[in-house]
């Protein structure tokens, strides 16, 4: 596990999106494609738009993403399907494939189309935050740990869907949809690198959660201590609650 604590949101942005780039580049040229996901949500602005100015040959790129509202339709300001093409694919040469998932299809038909995909692109890079309440994509706890399933159809508890209003993307939490797919936790933990920011005070629980408690799917994020290859990019804000730091490094 290493952690990078920066000053500020941008400053951490900045830095997980550089130590991305160069593991993406580096995986095309070892490979000649790099298969990556990509999060969505405030916490990852900086760090897509990092990436963005890095110079990445997109045209051999695959990307998949974390999750999607169910029913919610794509001309939406919540969609992460509308997230991804306004702030990241209309920004970019054309990658070589951006599967995004549906979330206005039959879930489960989409859920078995999303699984033969990734089966066939295992993970290079993954770029993932940490919700409110502790969620990793949008499995909240108490969150299955032990489903092989690539993608499944979750419920989103109170605590999740009150923090979705509360960052502007709703304009009250009755717009909030109750379901929605989302890619599991044994999928994510699949990627050889995983690279998590996680801006914000309002984070400071849930990353002293993930990083302190047990391993348990109460701290769904808790999970990324088992990964051989994980890095945490946080703020002071975000770190604050943090008892030790002494593996931590500043940037």
């Amino acid at each position: 596990m290493k952690i990078t604590i920066s000053e500020n949101p941008s400053k951490l942005g900045e830095v997980a999106g550089k130590y991305a780039a160069d593991l993406i580049k580096k995986t095309i040229e070892e490979k000649g494609q790099a298969n990556v996901i990509l999060a969505t949500g405030t916490s990852q602005f900086e760090t897509i738009n990092q990436l963005i100015r890095e110079g990445i040959n997109w045209s051999k790129v695959v990307m998949f993403h974390l999750d999607e509202y169910i029913g919610l339709p794509v001309t939406e300001p919540a969609s992460f399907r509308k997230y991804l093409k306004e702030r990241f694919l209309d920004k970019v040469s054309p990658l070589k494939e951006a599967y995004l998932i549906n979330g206005e299809v039959n879930a489960e038909e989409e859920i078995a189309k999303l699984k033969a995909l990734i089966e066939k692109h295992p993970i290079d890079v993954a770029l993932v935050g940490i919700g409110e309440n502790g969620h990793l994509a949008f499995n909240d706890p108490p969150a299955d740990f032990d489903t092989e399933e690539p993608y499944l159809i979750v419920n989103l508890d109170e605590q999740c869907r009150q923090q979705q209003f509360g960052e502007g993307w709703f304009t009250s939490i009755d717009e909030v949809p109750a379901q929605a797919i989302s890619m599991s936790v044994k999928q994510i933990m699949k990627s050889k690198h995983i690279i998590c920011s996680v801006p914000d005070e309002r984070k400071a629980k849930a990353v002293k959660d993930s990083l302190e408690e047990r391993v348990s799917n109460l701290f769904p994020a808790s999970i990324l201590q088992l990964h051989p290859n994980c890095s945490f990019y946080l703020d002071k804000a975000s770190a604050s609650l943090l008892s030790s730091v002494a593996e931590a490094k500043e940037a």
